[in-house]
């Protein structure tokens, strides 16, 4: 089986080429506007905004997995998530219509829901918050409309939420990073039940859904149980062996500094740390329905309290 994974020099892409090269029945190639670190030698360096380059790349190829996107919440200008999300969406279609191939996996993201919403599950409205969320929607109906006259394709879409792991630098390791050093500033009570994707749980179930196509299918993607952030900073002092103290602050007293480094980050013209928009999520109740995903007979292979041990050992294990 060919495969192309279009976006593949990030976080998530290496990790999943990683995982599919002990697979002796895969042939990789790689599909990047960056090169891999890792994997230069599978590498090609296309943009999904090059219609004609992107047709050429996955001509022969069997799968296309799109991991490409725009995905900070601080991208400028924001017309940049839709030129990539969506526009990009629309070129992989062409290109792979070109190419007869006809088998797609798209990451999407539980952020079409929007914010706390009650556990949903596919079939519930999305009400995406920001940029990114309607972005990622926006490309899902792009999927949805050519499907109808495409019915004899293979599309599964996969909606995951926040993922972690060794060697991501994302919102996530800077929260864990805090807990870890004992910096940390808890806003709010800290009850808010957070869904959760380990990065290796996430790749194996990409390897599952590349082996079991069928029809238009979107799944939801979280590992259980959810933690709160009360229970966050609880795991990582038990793994860590360490004693974290916490300041709490109260949630509108945070909010109102994060709209102070919204002011602060437009003065400047930098990107701050803080902002009103990560304030809210890490508040927010961010719990996700993944039944569907798991009824599918996938078994994770990394335990949720596992996925995080081996992080923060890995990451922060210098500090015990």
């Amino acid at each position: 089986m060919k495969i192309a994974i279009i976006g593949g020099s990030g976080f998530v892409g290496t990790k999943l080429i990683e995982l599919l090269s002990q697979s002796t029945d895969l042939q990789l190639c790689n599909i990047d506007i960056r090169q891999s670190v890792r994997y230069p030698e599978l590498t090609t360096i296309v943009s999904v905004l090059d219609t004609v380059a992107l047709t050429t790349s996955v001509a022969g190829m069997d799968v296309v997995i799109l991991l490409a996107a725009e995905h900070r919440d601080d991208v400028t200008p924001s017309s940049l998530y839709y030129e990539v999300n969506v526009q990009g969406m629309r070129n992989t279609l062409v290109a792979m219509e070109a190419g007869a191939v006809k088998h797609l996996v798209f990451t999407s993201s539980v952020a079409i829901y929007g914010l706390d919403k009650d556990n949903p599950d596919e079939t519930a409205p999305a009400l995406p918050f920001n940029h990114y969320g309607r972005s990622k929607w926006e490309a899902e109906q792009v999927l949805q409309e050519w499907y109808q006259t495409h019915a004899d394709w293979s599309i599964q879409v996969l909606r995951p939420t926040v993922i972690f792991g060794e060697g991501n630098r994302g919102n996530v390791f800077n929260l864990l990073r805090q807990i870890a050093e004992g910096k940390f500033m808890m806003i709010g009570a800290g009850n808010n039940q957070k869904s959760m994707s380990y990065i290796g749980n996430i790749v194996a179930f990409i390897d599952f859904l590349i082996r079991h196509a069928e029809g238009y299918q979107v799944y939801n993607y979280a590992d259980k149980p959810d933690f709160t952030t009360n229970d966050l900073v609880y795991h990582t002092g038990k793994i860590l062996g360490r004693r974290i103290p916490t300041v709490r602050i109260p949630y509108w007293l945070g909010l109102l500094g994060g709209y102070g480094f919204d002011v602060l980050g437009l003065v400047s013209r930098k990107k701050m740390n803080i902002s009103s928009v990560r304030v809210r999520k890490f508040c927010a109740v961010t719990k996700y329905d993944s039944t569907k995903a798991m009824s599918l007979g996938f078994v994770p292979p990394y335990a949720l309290e596992e996925g995080l041990r081996i992080m923060l050992l890995e990451e922060f294990g210098e500090l015990t």
